[in-house]
């Protein structure tokens, strides 16, 4: 009795933390009975409940997309005829419901085209915060890197090289255009989105934090993806735009060499990416790691655009944050290769 007790006190608590939530959005976000504003312009819809519920068939697990640690993605149909997603926390997660409301705020602040759009959430008392996105119909990169059915076809060099300039683009406008600056936090190949072109959108702000002050840096505990984590955050607990930065040259190597960032089925001292390429690097064997359907047929241009974004990459992962490039300069670095790739190819270059 006295168990049952506990757990309805624990399940009361967080129902009122999860309504706390939703009334500190309300008021953070300037909510009216339709939309939420920014800057005196309508960014985003208020659905209600019962849109929600008709749009995902009552959250069915048919209309799953995706799950993970605190949250649920599901595919939704809104009653003008949109495809849509709908992202809510798992029933009781209080976690995923904070990270959600921020996802939203973040959300609100930016307009590019490689960052996923941000259609509207609910946030009535009643129901987990939910988030409301564009559909993008092709998955994430980290499926189509590691989890690649027979029926689809590999991603070429020429798709990578797109991916990877989109992603560092979407990532630059953040650091340096978005007021205020936002450090997204958990720059990964599963929260990179490919669209119907397979043009890249960058998801999932539920760690990403706003940069409200003139310091390079945030002080906050480290949290991220283990294998993407910069090792300065880890020890020092000073998040920074670098931080993404190491994150994205986790992804670039991905690109490179189709291998996960942690895999425990690789050689024990080779279960981390970075430390597997940094050791063949170190023994002038770089080419080695790179995927075997990128090098088949690749002439000595193509082999040497490769080995430029794996230089590229590496200099992202520096251990010394100060080392690292922006993520504007790699973006420049990664649309040079892309321009010396497609003069190969005898593409000419848009004026």
């Amino acid at each position: 009795m006295t168990t049952m007790i506990m757990v309805y006190k624990r399940r009361e608590h967080n129902i009122q933390r999860e309504s706390k939530a939703n009334i500190s959005m309300r008021e953070d976000m300037k909510l009216n009975a339709n939309y939420i504003s920014n800057n005196g312009m309508a960014v985003a819809k208020i659905f209600n409940t019962r849109e929600i519920t008709k749009a995902t068939n009552n959250f069915s697990k048919h209309n799953l997309l995706g799950s993970g640690g605190f949250g649920e993605v599901f595919k939704a149909v809104l009653d003008d005829g949109r495809v849509t997603a709908v992202k809510r926390a798992k029933p009781g997660s209080t976690k995923g419901a904070a990270q959600i409301i921020n996802e939203v705020r973040i959300l609100c602040q930016v307009n590019h085209r490689s960052l996923v759009q941000l259609l509207g959430c609910c946030v009535e008392l009643d129901l987990q915060p939910i988030l409301v996105y564009e559909f993008v119909p092709n998955g994430t990169l980290f499926d189509h890197i590691h989890n690649r059915h027979a029926k689809t076809d590999p991603l070429s060099w020429r798709r990578r090289l797109a991916i990877a300039y989109q992603t560092a683009e979407g990532l630059a406008y953040l650091h340096t255009s978005a007021i205020p600056r936002i450090y997204h936090r958990d720059v990964k190949s599963s929260n990179i989105l490919l669209n119907e072109k397979f043009d890249a959108k960058v998801a999932d702000f539920g760690l990403s934090r706003l940069v409200v002050t003139e310091t390079s840096h945030i002080t906050t505990c480290a949290q991220g993806t283990l294998g993407y984590l910069d090792p300065e955050y880890y020890i020092n607990f000073q998040l920074t735009d670098k931080s993404d930065v190491y994150s994205f040259g986790v992804v670039l190597l991905e690109l490179l060499t189709s291998k996960k960032a942690i895999d425990f089925n690789r050689e024990e001292e080779d279960v981390n990416l970075v430390v597997y390429v940094k050791k063949l690097l170190r023994e002038e064997r770089l080419l080695e790691a790179i995927d075997s359907e990128l090098k088949e047929g690749a002439d000595q241009l193509v082999l040497e655009t490769i080995k430029a974004l794996g230089s590229l990459a590496v200099a992202c992962l520096d251990e010394r944050r100060q080392n690292r490039p922006s993520m504007k300069h790699v973006a420049e670095e990664i649309e040079y290769i892309i321009s010396i790739v497609d003069q190969n190819n005898g593409v000419v270059p848009l004026s």
